[in-house]
């Protein structure tokens, strides 16, 4: 019997793998219309689409409509037109392809697109680990962990006013030229983690080198996974660049280990989510945006956080930083305002700040952490009250103060707050290279507010 079974093996290992051909019957803008599809595809499977005189192209199903299957394209479209071929692969397993990624440990360091290839020009990728769906459903909100200890981010602005735990997601809020990929790098250089995962979803591509080299350098890069999709490539490619990176932090997350995620943009990708659901004729509701983009952003940014419980009783985690990048300043826009409510906490960044000579442009007074008070001391969640307190008595005063309408004795409150306000200012300004560790921040500002130990 045993030979039997592996002669049947064998035979099931050496057959190829099966197709469903399908033709293009329409192009509309983004989107490819099939036909002969209907009845085997899916929302989400990968098609293969064949060009005249070209490469195959990668292409989703996003929809359906009139019993004719839709699709975008991971590539470009030229070359396609009525006719092309469209073709469905079906393994030895009978599942159809879809969007999935082998990861392994043998991927840091390296620098990859969202569909897994490579773009470091250090090779193919290593081989090895079963494959892994880049859309996933969140963890067990019962079975996953808590959040863990508190984390060194290397900021002084963030380890004292906004402090981070373990497995945390905060959202850093800001306009365009504000600092927003400077704080990236220097969170990426100087936060304690096991592994660093980095998403660029429609970054410029002048800037991609840039980053890789002079911000995250080489010790960086090497606990790292970059996952980029620029501005010029198709919505398919922008919106997969923040699953795949996803998928890899979760990768790494079940293992046990600590897991930073820095995904830059968040706005990017529901601009990305928006190109799609307006090609597929979704409505557009929200100031364009159409409603599965906000269904979809909680389906994302809720797999970040504390992992599952391991049989061990230890868990991983994957502690996320997702940028948005604000229309216009204005901080109440849709994509801020929904991040901001499924968030654990949120820093935004000023322009003023910025162009007064303060780095990180860190806005102390609008920016919070949910987990700040089961994570200090008591004595420190006072000492960060009281200087909080000083800088908003000092900004309520400072026209006053600058026109010389306050007289120095008339409010011992307000005297305060002249005197320690720019003392704190000054301590909070943080070159790019500089790294602060927790205890050192508080003790920092514990000296300059003059509290007792």
């Amino acid at each position: 019997m045993t030979g039997v079974f592996g002669d049947m093996a064998g035979q099931l290992a050496g057959l190829q793998s099966a197709s469903i051909l399908g033709r293009v019957v329409g192009i509309s803008g983004l989107g490819v219309q099939l036909s002969g599809l209907d009845r085997h595809a899916a929302v989400g499977d990968r098609v293969s689409l064949q060009p005249r005189g070209g490469q195959p192209v990668q292409a989703e199903i996003v929809g359906f409509r009139d019993r004719h299957a839709q699709a975008m394209a991971y590539g470009s479209l030229d070359g396609l037109g009525p006719g092309s071929i469209a073709s469905i692969g079906f393994g030895r397993t009978g599942g159809v392809h879809g969007g999935a990624l082998a990861i392994n440990d043998r991927w840091l360091g390296r620098v990859i697109d969202p569909l897994g290839r490579p773009m470091d020009n250090k090779g193919p990728m290593p081989h090895g680990g079963s494959p892994r769906p880049v859309r996933a459903a969140p963890p067990d909100a019962t079975r996953r962990a808590r959040l863990g200890p508190r984390l060194n981010l290397g900021i002084r602005v963030l380890n004292s006013f906004t402090t981070c735990r373990t497995g945390q997601r905060l959202g850093l809020f800001a306009g365009s030229g504000v600092g927003k990929s400077t704080l990236l790098s220097m969170l990426a250089r100087h936060t304690e983690c096991d592994v660093a995962v980095i998403s660029l979803v429609g970054e410029r591509g002048r800037e991609v080198r840039e980053f890789i080299e002079d911000d995250l350098g080489e010790a960086g890069l090497a606990r790292s996974v970059v996952v980029i999709a620029t501005s010029d490539t198709p919505p398919l490619m922008r919106r997969e660049a923040a699953y795949s990176a996803m998928a890899i932090a979760e990768h790494f997350r079940d293992q046990g280990k600590s897991v930073l995620l820095m995904m830059d943009s968040v706005t990017r990708f529901c601009l990305a989510l928006r190109e799609i659901g307006l090609s597929t004729g979704e409505p557009p509701a929200t100031r364009g945006y159409p409603p599965s983009v906000f269904a979809e952003l909680p389906r994302l940014l809720e797999r970040a956080g504390p992992g599952p419980i391991l049989p061990d009783g230890s868990a991983g985690s994957i502690t996320a930083l997702f940028t948005v990048l604000v229309e216009g300043d204005d901080h109440n826009e849709p994509v801020a305002d929904a991040v901001r409510g499924i968030l654990d906490g949120h820093v935004v960044m000023d322009r003023r700040i910025g162009e007064q000579g303060r780095y990180p442009a860190v806005d102390i007074l609008r920016s919070l952490s949910r987990a700040v008070p089961g994570c200090n001391s008591p004595e420190e969640n006072a000492l960060m009250r009281r200087a909080r307190s000083i800088l908003a008595i000092h900004a309520d005063m400072a026209d006053m103060v600058r026109l010389g309408a306050y007289k120095a004795g008339t409010d011992p409150v307000v005297d305060e707050a002249v005197s320690l306000a720019p003392r704190i200012e000054a301590w909070l300004n943080q070159d790019r290279n500089e790294a602060t560790g927790i205890a050192d921040s508080f003790a920092a500002l514990r000296e300059i507010m003059g509290a007792a130990v």
